[in-house]
């Protein structure tokens, strides 16, 4: 006896078919999982067996065969337990044939109870584009497969409500399409900030454009507490750029069922200590997303950025150009998104107070040597570095409250209105995006504008690069003031943002 009952598996953050084949035999009672398992697949025998017998059912005494197709690709996880009972089941004659345009995910517990599984939307998708009509899926994991519209999601808490819905006697209701509820939560807002008006402009120009952005100031003057503020200003999620953050953390099991679906920008800032696996992904078997990924369609902060390892550091390179990172083992090759704004934060020297007089204890041989851990082709990826100033007495006494970040963003709003009308819905979605050809298009520059860009191309020993992001900047800071094109004073500020005092005088 033979039954066949359809599922879907994870290759890195995508979903992809599994037909898991369940075949009963003669012969001496065995139970084999074959098709690349790995651990955790193979103890779904122990999982599938006590649940069986402790839910009051029949458990057959023959030679039972799991094949979980494609054979070829490696399988793991605990998401196949569900399809596997539900396969003995119906080989035994215990449970009506399933229907093909239907799939089963999910863990279980040896009572029977049916656990969430990570990577449900991801699977979910798959399973839209593949034709399914409906998932059976855990209880807590039906809100996030519900976001991938078009599916009939039924939830089951317990291996007997299934049992009972697929034999007709008890129907198990679908869950409802998932709403974010309103949040209470206050997020920090630029009103606290008191002066600082040169780094908050910055902000909002790299928020603007979706720019990559340094600042460099010494201890205390405010650094972390304006990059922790930049989520306040950034653009809403759209529902596309939504779906693909979300499956990076759903893959990595940072969902719940409350929390099923990334509201807001995600804002990523991992410790100095962190490896180069860490940051771009890895493992083995499984090929995981790293923080790069996390930080999909939203910001990575890097604090302290001289103390992050040097090959940390350089794994970033590929993926602030191409938006993607491609990670290849022994085992295998993965590529996983990784669109992100780099913001980043740092002492111009190791003690921090280089250019401070007397306070500076480095000699110009530590200053430079402590700079030089910032590799250029990263400076050169970085669009916008501005100098963060200890803020004096009288502008911390008496300074009244400045911008808020509710202002701010409508200004950000307005100039990604007009990026979304330039580019279009399904197209890139900031300046930060455009190619080559786009910025020969989109950027055009007046004689007065060529000249002094020639100049400052000369003067600064700009690169391919850092000429195109200085353009791509000059743009954004024109779509802020709502402008056609690019002019003269638009330019002069975006120049101004390539080059440091700080570094300079190291």
């Amino acid at each position: 006896m033979m039954s066949q009952v359809r599922s879907l598996g994870l290759h890195g953050v995508e979903g992809y078919e599994v037909l898991a084949e369940c075949d009963l035999s003669g012969g001496l009672p065995n139970f084999e999982i074959v098709g690349l398992p790995d651990a955790a697949v193979k103890e779904a025998r122990d999982r599938v067996r006590a649940a069986v017998k402790n839910c009051g059912f029949s458990f057959p005494v023959s030679r039972i065969t799991v094949n979980l197709a494609p054979a070829d690709r490696r399988k793991g996880g605990t998401v196949y337990d569900l399809p596997i009972l539900v396969g003995i089941l119906s080989a035994n004659g215990q449970l009506p044939a399933p229907d093909p345009k239907t799939a089963f995910l999910g863990e279980l517990s040896l009572s029977g109870a049916v656990r969430p599984v990570p990577g449900m939307l991801p699977m979910a998708l798959r399973a839209r584009a593949s034709g399914f009509t409906a998932l059976f899926v855990p209880a807590d994991s039906a809100p996030e497969a519900t976001l991938a519209k078009g599916l009939t999601v039924y939830p089951v808490g317990h291996v007997k409500e299934l049992v009972e819905h697929l034999r007709g006697e008890r129907p198990i209701a679908p869950a409802p399409a998932w709403t974010p509820a309103e949040s209470g939560e206050s997020a920090l807002d630029f009103a606290d900030v008191k002066g600082q008006e040169n780094v908050k402009r910055a902000l909002e120009i790299a928020a603007a454009g979706g720019h990559n952005l340094l600042m460099i100031g010494p201890p205390g003057s405010g650094k972390s507490m304006l990059a922790k503020r930049l989520p306040s200003i950034l653009p809403a999620l759209t529902e596309r750029e939504a779906l693909e953050a979300t499956a990076v953390w759903s893959v990595l099991g940072k969902t719940d069922k409350e929390r099923p679906m990334l509201t807001q920008r995600p804002f990523r800032a991992p410790h100095h200590t962190l490896s180069a696996m860490g940051m771009a992904g890895g493992g083995a078997p499984l090929i995981r997303p790293g923080e790069i990924s996390l930080a999909h369609h939203g910001v990575l902060f890097l604090d302290e950025l001289p103390e992050f390892h040097k090959d940390v550091l350089e794994v970033l390179r590929q993926p602030m150009e191409e938006g993607r990172v491609q990670i290849t083992r022994a085992g295998g090759s993965e590529t996983f998104p990784a669109r992100f704004m780099l913001v980043c934060a740092m002492n111009p020297c190791k003690c921090g107070w280089y250019g401070h007089g007397s306070r500076c204890k480095c000699r110009p041989a530590d200053v430079e040597k402590y700079q030089a851990k910032i590799s250029g082709p990263l400076l050169d990826r970085i669009d916008l570095t501005v100098e963060v100033e200890a803020p004096d007495f009288e502008t911390l006494a008496d300074r009244p409250t400045g911008e808020s970040s509710a202002e701010i963003k409508k200004r950000v709003d307005a100039a990604r209105a007009v990026q979304t009308r330039r580019f279009g819905a399904e197209g890139i979605s900031c300046n930060a995006q455009m190619t080559r050809k786009d910025i020969e298009e989109l950027c055009p520059l007046s004689e007065s504008c060529q000249a002094l860009l020639k100049g400052a191309f000369e003067r600064l020993g700009l690169t391919a690069r850092s000429y195109d992001r200085v353009l791509r900047v000059a743009r954004t800071i024109a779509d802020l003031d709502a402008a056609a094109e690019i002019e003269t004073v638009h330019l002069a500020e975006a120049l101004q943002y390539r080059a440091s005092g700080w570094l300079a005088k190291g």
